[in-house]
């Protein structure tokens, strides 16, 4: 299989997973502005929406949407640890956090990347997020992570997003759970690997 991805973008999050599960994957970087892998494809035509991750497999299918792709690893690799079985409550609360995860924090993020987006929009996104940061935060001063004792994929997800507050100048400091939750993931060997392949962190020498 084949993750395509772009350093540091929210594709970090399957790409930590499948470090996680021990499954090997090709890496390809993509050009988000240029829209062009690193071997010269046109990206377009990998993923018509045009954006990471798009997990290519190995029948040439294309997955995309980061969500899905961190399941479908999961499920692959037979384990359920980074996520419970599928039917399950338990899944089912997995995919709720995930859900939250992608529609109110990851998107809220989007407009801070824009250099034309206006001050007052900034601000008023930067609110927004602090007010769905809260929830994560009670949820975090609970348990260590997201949906109990266990490293999931949620984890994942939510630390690659998060990631992205120190760029846009977000202060966290307001959320000390949330901090240490990051501090924590990024301690984790399957982290440090797959940021280290980005070339997000050095790698650490043999």
């Amino acid at each position: 299989m084949k993750l395509y991805y772009s350093s540091g973008a929210c594709s970090l999050s399957p790409h930590i997973v499948a470090r996680e599960l021990g499954i090997p994957l090709a890496l390809e970087r993509v050009d988000g502005k240029a829209k062009r892998t690193e071997a010269g494809r046109d990206f377009w035509q990998i993923n018509p929406k045009g954006y990471v991750p798009a997990l290519e497999l190995d029948n040439g299918e294309v997955l995309t949407e980061g969500p899905a792709i961190v399941q479908y690893l999961v499920d692959y690799s037979g384990n359920t640890l980074l996520a419970p079985p599928n039917g399950t409550l338990a899944r089912a609360r997995l995919q709720e956090m995930l859900g939250y995860i992608n529609s109110e924090i990851h998107k809220s993020y989007s407009p801070l990347f824009k250099d034309d987006t206006p001050e007052v929009t900034r601000a008023e996104r930067k609110a927004y997020l602090a007010r769905r940061y809260e929830f994560i935060e009670k949820v975090l001063a609970k348990q260590p992570w997201l949906v109990g004792d266990q490293f999931t994929v949620a984890d994942a997800y939510l630390f690659a997003v998060t990631r992205w507050a120190e760029f846009v100048q977000l202060d966290l400091s307001a959320f000390p759970s949330l901090v240490a939750f990051q501090l924590r993931v990024a301690a984790r060997p399957a982290v440090q690997a797959a940021m280290a392949a980005e070339g997000l962190i050095k790698k650490k020498a043999a």
